[in-house]
C-alpha cells in the first residue's frame, strides 16, 4: 500500500475514534467527516446498548455515552468480531476509574446473558441417566454458577447502593430449552455444591449437606436441563 495513504487512513481511523484530540486528514469535506463519525460511533454505541441495557438506564445518557466515547477512543480491541464486542468493553472497564462501584460486575452480568443467548456450543460427551450421588454431575454448556459481591440482578435506575451488602450475591444462568435465558438466585449451599468437584455424595460429604435434600436439588437441576447428566 502507499505509504501516504496508509498514513492518510490512520489519520482519518484517529480522528474518527477520538475527533477532539486528532484533526482529520486535510481534504475532506467537514460534512462528510461528521457524517462518518456519527455512523461508526452509533455502530458501537447501538452494540453496546444492546449489550448492557441496564447499565446504560443506570448511568443515565451524559454518562453512558462519556463511558462509550472514551472506549471507543481508547480501547485497542483485538477482535473484528461484533459479537465479541461486548466482552472487549468489560475487558476496557477492568483498567479504568469506573462511574460507579458496582459497574463492572454489572458489565460481566449482562455480558454473561448475551454470551450464553448467542452460544453455539456443545455440551461434552455425558450419560444423560447417570447417578448424581455415585458420579460427577456436570453443568450444561450453556449454564454458569457466579458469585458477585454486589446484587447485580436488582440494580437499575431506581436502586444503585453505595456500599455492598455483607453476604455475596449468588446466582445461576442458564439458557433454557426455548433458547431464553434465565436467572436464579442460589442458597450459599447450593452454590457451593455446584461449584465443587467430584461426585454428588462426596461433595455433599465435604460440604456437610444432607444427602435426600442435595439429590433433589440435582435432580430438580437435572429436570431443568441446567445438569445434562453425569461423566
Amino acid at each position: 500500500m502507499n505509504e501516504t495513504l496508509r498514513e492518510q487512513q490512520y489519520t482519518l481511523a484517529r480522528h474518527l475514534r477520538d475527533p477532539q484530540r486528532h484533526a482529520p486528514p486535510p481534504g475532506i469535506e467537514a460534512r462528510r467527516l461528521k457524517v462518518y463519525r456519527e455512523l461508526f460511533y452509533g455502530a458501537i454505541e447501538g452494540l453496546l446498548a444492546g449489550s448492557f441495557p441496564v447499565m446504560r438506564q443506570a448511568l443515565g445518557e451524559q454518562r453512558w455515552h462519556a463511558r462509550v466515547h472514551d472506549f471507543y477512543a481508547s480501547y485497542r480491541s483485538q477482535t473484528p468480531l461484533f459479537t465479541e464486542v461486548a466482552e472487549a468493553f468489560v475487558d476496557y472497564l477492568q483498567g479504568v476509574a469506573l462511574d460507579a462501584p458496582w459497574q463492572l460486575e454489572l458489565a460481566h452480568y449482562e455480558w454473561i446473558e448475551a454470551q450464553l443467548y448467542l452460544s453455539d456450543a456443545e455440551d461434552p460427551m455425558h450419560d444423560p441417566a447417570g447417578d448424581l450421588l455415585d458420579r460427577e454431575p456436570l453443568l450444561s454448556c450453556v449454564a454458569r454458577v457466579l458469585a458477585y459481591r454486589w446484587p447485580v440482578e436488582r440494580i437499575g435506575r431506581d436502586y444503585q447502593p453505595d456500599a455492598a451488602p455483607e453476604s455475596p450475591t449468588l446466582l445461576l444462568v442458564y439458557r433454557d430449552a426455548g433458547l431464553q435465558v434465565r436467572f436464579a438466585r442460589l442458597a450459599p449451599m447450593a452454590y457451593r455444591l455446584l461449584v465443587a468437584q467430584g461426585t454428588g455424595r462426596g461433595r455433599l460429604q465435604a460440604l456437610g449437606g444432607d444427602m435426600a435434600q442435595g439429590l433433589a436439588l440435582l435432580q430438580g437441576l437435572r429436570q431443568q436441563g441446567v445438569i445434562i447428566g453425569t461423566r
